[in-house]
């Protein structure tokens, strides 16, 4: 079995591949730079193919591109380290947190928020699971904090289901696809039982699912797309995750993914070219890598962002599920965080 680092490489090297035979499908930068520039991305895991792919693409196709490295401690790992001025690009999976926006100005950093392209949370079982479909209330049933203890069989989560012992496999809190599912299902980013497997690597997940007849995981449409023929991803209130039903925001646990960067390291040439370069050429990496690409006009609008250096962001500091592409893209940004509602 490939291991998750070899898998994520062949993808992002058929990306890269691809994208060249495609014409790189945007506007290829003006020459420049020097080799020993180097650009720090980290983050989000779930964001990490993606910009793995965009790295190597950017840097096979520039004259003198600077060294991009793409690192994958989590979305709040990567915040982390991005409000500590330690990277120039942050990955994530969900919107800067209130916590962070604080972190990052006490540190005088500002950011431009760019959504990158769309994800659908996969809710995947085992190949022998007899069920099809999960409602959101079964997910709740399962996964809630009331849920430890009480609920430890698939029985009681949906009377169709297995009569085995249930096993869950998810995300760290780290996570930003662990905030993002626990406020959609749970009605509160970071309220979740405690008694599953946790893991900031996707394929022990994937291992652990594909393991056990009596497993529940979840993870970005990426990995499912990557490992279909080992887990079975399950339709969510009736939608099964698909880059269609992801985009028109059908299937329940859609969500934009994010790339946070550095305002003043926008100013460097080389920072700026990799940008631009990135979202001139999302709308062909994002399907190679198994996600889903934002609509044509909002990239453009993003390049206008990044071209006027936009600080701030649309959310205000607090996670929310639900919102379309076109919702993001009217709020205003701002630097402050909202009070929670």
């Amino acid at each position: 079995m490939m291991a998750q680092s070899q898998l994520r490489g062949a993808v992002a090297a058929a990306a890269v591949i691809m994208l060249a035979a495609c014409g790189q499908g945007g506007t290829q930068a003006p020459a420049g730079g020097t080799t020993s520039e180097q650009i720090a991305i980290d983050g989000s895991s779930t964001v990490f193919p993606l910009a793995e792919a965009a790295a190597e693409a950017f840097t096979t196709s520039q004259t003198a591109a600077a060294r991009v490295t793409v690192g994958e401690s989590g979305t709040g790992g990567g915040f982390g380290k991005f409000c500590r001025g330690e990277t120039q690009i942050s990955n994530a999976s969900r919107p800067i947190s209130s916590e962070e926006m604080a972190a990052c100005a006490g540190a005088n950093i500002q950011y431009v928020e760019i959504p990158i392209a769309f994800d659908g949370i996969s809710v995947v079982v085992h190949p022998s699971n007899p069920l099809t479909n999960l409602t959101m209330a079964e997910l709740k049933k399962a996964w809630e904090p009331a849920a430890q203890g009480t609920v430890g069989n698939w029985r009681q989560v949906n009377g169709r289901g297995p009569n085995t012992a249930l096993q869950l496999f998810g995300p760290g809190t780290a996570s930003g696809t662990f905030d993002y599912f626990t406020e959609a299902v749970n009605g509160d980013g970071g309220a979740s039982r405690t008694d599953y497997t946790p893991s900031e690597d996707d394929n022990v997940i994937v291992q652990g699912v594909a393991g056990n007849p009596g497993a529940m995981g979840y993870f970005g449409y990426a990995y499912y797309e990557a490992n279909r023929e080992r887990v079975k991803a399950l339709s969510v209130n009736g939608v099964a995750p698909s880059p269609e039903s992801i985009a028109s925001g059908q299937y329940p646990l859609s969500r934009p993914m994010f790339i946070y960067v550095n305002a003043e390291a926008l100013r460097r040439p080389q920072v700026r070219r990799f940008v631009d370069y990135f979202l001139q050429n999302a709308a062909t990496l994002a399907p190679r890598v198994g996600y889903v690409p934002l609509p044509a006009e909002t990239y453009t609008a993003l390049s206008q962002r990044v071209a006027n250096s936009q600080t701030g962001s649309a959310f205000g500091g607090h996670n929310e599920v639900g919102l379309s592409i076109t919702d993001v893209m009217n709020r205003p940004l701002s630097t402050d965080a909202a009070p929670a509602q």
